[in-house]
């Protein structure tokens, strides 16, 4: 062939090739999102949806329903988040308290991941010497972010109660208080229930706490200590939750009379994780292990978020990824984050080998419902944030505000035009709403990217990242889902 025959070939196959790269361009736009422009929401009023159960309302045993070990049901609540329990702060204080708490959270949970992929075999639990010193657990300051109102007892006595998916013990501050923090409801007394019942040292529910210990008449002793310094300590025992009309009796928890931190005046926690001892696990038959929540945006809507037990907190709608397993550590939900798509394109250096877990339980993703920043690890952030950069270059960019570096100044006006966001999970793709990662920070119009990097292995989807969905916990299938538009 001779050089103008190669000459010519060549130059068709680039008038090809180039046609082909338009037609791709013309066939694929880059995609955006319209934001809404909001200003940072003050902090909600708390108004509870409950007319049957007024605060603070003691309910006799026979007006209620028990849920049995043969009854599978769906159990629904409502979940208020911690600024409606500190209504004096301005929306700038809340913001930043909330971005304190984050802060605590986030290195709370890798110190606990850390310590225990350490460790060459998993965390026999049970009694071990050293009862008395800390055991770190998988939560921080303010121990989450949303908080319900329960039953505790027979008859029930209804309070504030912190939900948390990165922690598996259930308990409540109880008197005789040895030493307790303020909390907006009466303490808990034991005595006036007829259900409270104490747990014997020997029984398999005693041996199940990572850090037990025994009074003087052989009953289990719990004790709980939080990143922040926080710590929670009493008996171990058994007691019957009221969820609205529907009572759930023998759950253990730990009744307190040794508690100190900043728990924003909630009486005790209700543990979501994956451990032995939280709630999802010990109501399983029950509940059949199956929970969700939809975590309001509180800008956009006045309308509380929700949580819901049973088969029917399951949407047929969603789209599902498979749950992973840390060898090393049974509460946190691990799942395979694939990739990331910023404006209908996946950015090339965010791969899955920067999410995978090791056989050593090092890495992974986690999907946590009290942290608030989704954390990625910081090679994957980096692509990511200058993905979205290039995407958003013609926005007005502004100073970095605390730990976000990729901020605008969108001051006077209502709505922008800003790049889609897509995470990749295995299985399942979830585009989030401009509203769940360009955010306000300020009362001046700055809005920044709602992700941070981590030099930590571990990355964690927040609640900021999951507002708007309707997130389905399915222990029973092994699997977490996502359906958009979950609190209509």
């Amino acid at each position: 062939m001779g050089e103008k025959s190669k000459t010519t070939l060549l130059f068709s196959s680039s008038v090809i090739l180039l046609f082909f790269s338009l037609s791709a361009a013309v066939s694929s736009p880059f995609q955006l999102h319209s934001l809404l422009l909001r200003p940072l929401p003050s902090a909600p009023v708390l108004s509870w949806q409950d007319s049957d159960l007024p605060f603070n309302s003691l309910v006799e045993t026979s007006d209620l329903d028990t849920v049995n070990s043969n009854t599978s049901l769906g159990l629904q609540l409502e979940l208020h988040h911690l600024d409606a329990l500190s209504s004096e702060e301005t929306p700038e204080r809340l913001f930043d308290l909330r971005l304190q708490r984050d802060a605590l959270r986030a290195e709370t949970i890798n110190s606990l991941v850390s310590k225990a992929v350490a460790r060459k075999h998993p965390r026999a639990p049970g009694r071990r010497p050293g009862f008395s010193s800390s055991v770190i657990s998988g939560l921080a300051q303010g121990s989450g972010e949303y908080f319900t109102r329960l039953g505790v007892g027979t008859p029930p006595r209804y309070l504030y109660m912190v939900l948390d998916t990165g922690s598996d013990v259930i308990w409540v501050q109880c008197s005789p208080c040895k030493k307790c923090y303020s909390q907006s409801d009466p303490i808990f007394d034991p005595t006036k229930s007829r259900s409270f019942s104490g747990i014997p040292c020997g029984s398999q529910l005693c041996r199940s706490l990572d850090s037990s210990g025994c009074n003087h008449r052989r009953m289990c002793l719990y004790q709980v200590s939080y990143g922040d310094g926080s710590v929670t300590y009493g008996d171990f025992s058994t007691e019957t939750l009221t969820f609205r009309m529907n009572r759930i009796g023998r759950v253990a928890l730990g009744c307190g009379h040794n508690n100190q931190g900043l728990f924003v005046g909630a009486a005790g926690l209700l543990g979501l994780g994956r451990g032995r001892l939280s709630f999802p696990t010990q109501t399983g038959r029950r509940l059949n292990r199956k929970f969700s929540y939809c975590l309001a945006d509180r800008s956009a809507s006045s309308k509380p978020s929700s949580l819901l037990f049973g088969d029917t907190a399951i949407p047929r709608t969603a789209v599902f990824t498979p749950l992973l397993t840390n060898p090393k550590l049974d509460t946190f939900y691990y799942v395979q984050l694939l990739g990331i798509s910023v404006g209908g394109t996946r950015v090339p250096k965010i791969r899955p080998s920067l999410f995978k877990m090791d056989r050593d339980g090092n890495g992974g993703v986690i999907i946590d419902s009290g942290t608030s920043v989704t954390r990625l690890t910081r090679p994957a952030y980096i692509a990511l944030r200058n993905a979205f950069r290039l995407g958003s270059s013609n926005l007005k960019r502004a100073p970095a505000f605390s730990l976000f570096d990729t901020c605008y100044d969108f001051s006077g006006k209502t709505s922008v035009k800003v790049p889609t966001v897509v995470l990749h999970f295995r299985g399942a793709d979830v585009s989030l709403p401009a509203t769940n990662y360009l955010i306000p920070v300020d009362s001046s119009g700055t809005f920044c990217f709602a992700f941070a990097g981590t030099m930590s292995g571990l990355s964690i989807i927040g609640n900021i990242q999951q507002q708007g969905f309707l997130v389905a916990y399915d222990l029973a299938g092994s699997r977490i889902g996502f359906k958009p538009n979950g609190c209509a």
